[in-house]
């Protein structure tokens, strides 16, 4: 969880390459106690808002499946599954918000299993959209039917390439399972993964670099290519359907944005980060401190995506639309079932003599 200070704020082997270095040295040469103190502030309030907002969205989608008992499309089970990452990964935000208030007071047992979930929901979720896409790629243009790839994407193969998904993010997510610890901290104690010496460098670095290529650039280039097919092929359309249409593609337009500018900027970061871990590119205390501020705040707006997945890839999935009014009109049938009947008989009244 990069949002935490500590995984390279107060360590001399992310902060300086220099093996000269001890941890008291470091503390003398660049003292972060204002980057601990902005995190106390920000990252509790970010991830408190997006926990609330995130879980409702996702819980609504999750119960909506669960009563209708039905996923009718691809796009149906991959929003399915997308929730679930999701849920999954703001449970872990309580964790984070109190590691940067009061320090890690859960073990180290619980640090790996939280660290882990992070990176493996977060990572599942980036993939997921990208699946999501290359669905409605092959539902929506003619020209990409009967190839391998639709083949691949039948609904009896739905299952196999959600497990695929979900094995690829756990392989991502086993670095933090076997190296995160709680570390002693003069300040507090902390949960960070910690590599051994002889590989910290490389290693950390190229688990980043590798995050950054499987978790938003491959997602990215594979929904700009689907996306843009679609919209050529909603493009062709007759103009008796033009409304239609164009609704279609500002929708399609809306989620490459919000993708592209929520993650992208989380992705520049990590990316500098893990070019500057090789190469100690940054020499300077306050471009450092100023580096560790803007991975807190890109991370939380990576995470904002987790509460606009909902809104978003709802609207894509056509059957998801039916089910949540299926589920309102049943609520709304069983509730006027149950209410009280309200007596409708006239009633006579005497005469006052």
């Amino acid at each position: 969880m990069e949002t935490s200070e500590e995984h390279y704020y107060d360590y001399p082997e992310y902060e300086n390459n220099s093996s000269n270095f001890s941890y008291d040295d470091y503390q003398t040469i660049c003292e972060k106690g204002d980057v601990r103190s902005f995190a106390r502030i920000f990252l509790p309030a970010v991830f408190v808002l997006s926990l609330v907002i995130g879980l409702a969205g996702n819980a609504l989608v999750v119960a909506v499946y669960a009563y209708c008992k039905q996923l009718k499309t691809m796009t149906d089970t991959f929003i399915l599954h997308l929730a679930v990452a999701d849920l999954l990964l703001l449970l872990t935000l309580p964790f984070w918000a109190a590691n940067a208030v009061h320090g890690w007071e859960l073990g180290v047992i619980v640090c790996k299993l939280v660290s882990a979930l992070y990176t493996i929901n977060f990572t599942c979720s980036m993939m997921l959209l990208a699946h999501i896409s290359m669905d409605q790629y092959l539902a929506l243009t003619p020209g990409a039917r009967n190839t391998g790839i639709t083949r691949a994407f039948q609904k009896k193969h739905c299952v196999k390439l959600c497990l695929v998904v979900w094995t690829v993010a756990f392989f991502l997510g086993v670095p933090d399972l076997v190296f995160s610890t709680v570390r002693e901290l003069p300040h507090k104690k902390s949960c960070i993964a910690m590599y051994q010496s002889d590989m910290a460098l490389r290693a950390k670095a190229s688990l980043e670099v590798v995050e950054v290529v499987i978790g938003f650039l491959l997602p990215l280039l594979v929904m700009l290519f689907c996306y843009t097919c679609v919209g050529r092929a909603l493009l062709k359309l007759p103009q008796g359907r033009r409304w239609r249409k164009w609704r279609s593609i500002r929708v399609l337009l809306v989620m490459v944005g919000v993708f592209v500018v929520t993650q992208l900027p989380y992705n520049v970061v990590k990316f500098c980060r893990a070019m500057d871990i090789m190469y100690t590119f940054v020499t300077h205390c306050g471009v450092s401190k100023e580096l560790d501020k803007a991975t807190q705040v890109t991370e939380s707006l990576a995470l904002t995506h987790c509460c606009l997945n909902p809104i978003l890839y709802t609207f894509v999935g056509s059957s998801f639309r039916q089910h949540v009014l299926k589920c309102a009109k049943d609520f709304g049938d069983r509730g006027r079932r149950t209410s009280p009947q309200s007596d409708t008989r006239d009633t006579k009244i005497a005469p006052d003599y």
